[in-house]
């Protein structure tokens, strides 16, 4: 990966996710006051992470195996129409969430539904332009030292599953902080009177990210 700005941006991106309620924590929230429970809270964070790290890591492998198969320019301005799209559709259809689940539901089923989440608000998508700046490990490059034997497709792959770890690392690392904050602290009420939309946030970024992608 050339230099150190995509992990940081990769972090970023997943710290984002774990602060949006829409990924998560407000239903761990839920999940513990209904049971009156800190341990309910911090047992649903792993499923939920473990979802969003299912959709995530579908999307990097779409982007890889297209990168094998696509021309480098065509890939940038398609992933850039995807991005600009699907920010089009969450500013038009902001509520457009699945709602097949209850609040008693298993480990399992959490993870799936937080799977179909992170899919419908496009969280992999946003991924794209950082994956899309990352180049081949050099012979430079530190993942080239610590796996020397790895060919440059291998090498890659190592790479992406890395990222997808870091995101949702940062992901889940922000999303109990903020469950626990909100459960022992504040409680859902403050909701009521306090609260920004973003739904519409993520919609403008994945927006705006289509365009730095396209233009870049």
């Amino acid at each position: 990966m050339s230099g150190g700005w995509p992990w940081l941006a990769l972090g970023l991106l997943g710290a984002y996710h774990g602060v949006n309620p829409a990924m998560g924590w407000l239903f761990a929230v839920a999940l513990g006051l209904q049971e009156r429970s800190r341990a309910a809270v911090l047992r649903a964070l792993p499923a939920i992470a473990l979802g969003h790290e299912a959709s995530v890591g579908l999307v990097v492998a779409l982007v890889a195996a297209a990168g094998a198969l696509i021309d480098p320019g065509a890939l940038r301005i398609a992933a850039a129409l995807v991005l600009l799209l699907f920010g089009a559709f969450r500013l038009a259809r902001p509520r457009a969430h699945f709602r097949w689940v209850g609040m008693r539901i298993t480990p399992w089923e959490l993870a799936v539904w937080s799977f179909l989440m992170s899919t419908a608000h496009g969280a992999g998508l946003m991924l794209v332009p950082v994956l899309l700046g990352m180049a081949p490990p050099a012979p430079e490059d530190p993942l080239a030292h610590d796996f020397p034997g790895l060919n440059p497709a291998t090498a890659t792959v190592v790479e992406d599953a890395a990222a997808v770890v870091l995101h949702t690392l940062a992901m889940l690392a922000s999303m109990a902080a903020v469950a626990l904050v909100v459960y022992e602290k504040v409680g859902l009420a403050v909701l009521r009177t306090a609260w920004l939309n973003l739904d519409v946030v993520w919609a403008v970024a994945l927006v705006s990210a289509g365009v730095v992608t396209l233009f870049s």
